[in-house]
C-alpha cells in the first residue's frame, strides 16, 4: 500500500492519448492520460469507462449529443456506447480513468493512436 500523488504522476509524462497505469483494484486499472484535440470514434462492448477531469475541459462526443466535463467532474461512458473524447482549441486536458484490466484502448477499432502496451508510472 502506497500513497499516490496524482498531480506528481501527471508531471512524469508528456505524451497525449497514451494512458499510464498508476494503480489497480478489483480487476480494474486506474490510469492517467493527457489528451489534446480529437481522438477516434470507438466503443467498448463489455466495459464501462470512467473519465474524471483534473485539468481543462473534456468534450465527450456521442452520436446524439456532446457532454462537457469540467475540472473536478466525471463522466461514465456505459459499455457499448460509441464515443469520441476531444478537447477544444488545442487545450491539453488531464483525465483519470477507471477501466477493467481487459479494456482495449480503442475497443475493436485499430487506429494509429491505438496503444496496445500501456505502461505503469
Amino acid at each position: 500500500m502506497n500513497t499516490v500523488n496524482i498531480l506528481e504522476k501527471f508531471e512524469k509524462f508528456n505524451e497525449t492519448w497514451t494512458p499510464k497505469i498508476i494503480g489497480e483494484l478489483n480487476g480494474q486499472y486506474v490510469k492517467l492520460a493527457k489528451i489534446e484535440n480529437e481522438f477516434v470514434w470507438h466503443s467498448h462492448e463489455d466495459e464501462d469507462e470512467l473519465f474524471m477531469v483534473f485539468k481543462g475541459t473534456l468534450h465527450m462526443h456521442f452520436r446524439d449529443k456532446t457532454e462537457v466535463v469540467k475540472k473536478g467532474e466525471l463522466i461514465v461512458v456505459p459499455r457499448g456506447v460509441e464515443h469520441n473524447p476531444r478537447t477544444e482549441g488545442g487545450e491539453e486536458v488531464w483525465v483519470l480513468l477507471f477501466e477493467p484490466k481487459a479494456t482495449k484502448h480503442t475497443g475493436v477499432i485499430e487506429h494509429e493512436r491505438t496503444v496496445k502496451d500501456q505502461n505503469w508510472i
